[in-house]
């Protein structure tokens, strides 16, 4: 991994990476929805990946566009969530 490549080499790099992780996380979406309650465990490693790939297409889309995707509200503070301070 020491090829040095231009920014135009980057762009499109990570521009695959985007379309194979959009890709992926369908795939696996289809993959849980054909699963569903048969084979619980199966169906839950499956959500897991389509979590994985979607928080990864998010990542590449704002290293591609910075700033045009709405943040994601979280679903739970703290307190909410069990925590202690």
């Amino acid at each position: 991994m020491t090829d040095v490549v231009d920014s135009d080499e980057l762009l499109r790099r990570i521009q695959r990476a985007r379309a194979c992780a959009q890709e992926e996380e369908r795939r696996w979406r289809d993959r849980r929805e054909r699963l569903g309650p048969a084979e619980p465990e199966a169906a839950r490693e499956a959500a897991g990946r389509v979590l994985a790939y979607e928080v990864v297409g998010r990542v590449l889309d704002e290293i591609l566009t910075p700033g045009r995707h709405p943040r994601p509200s979280t679903t739970a503070t703290a307190s909410e969530a069990g925590h202690r301070e």
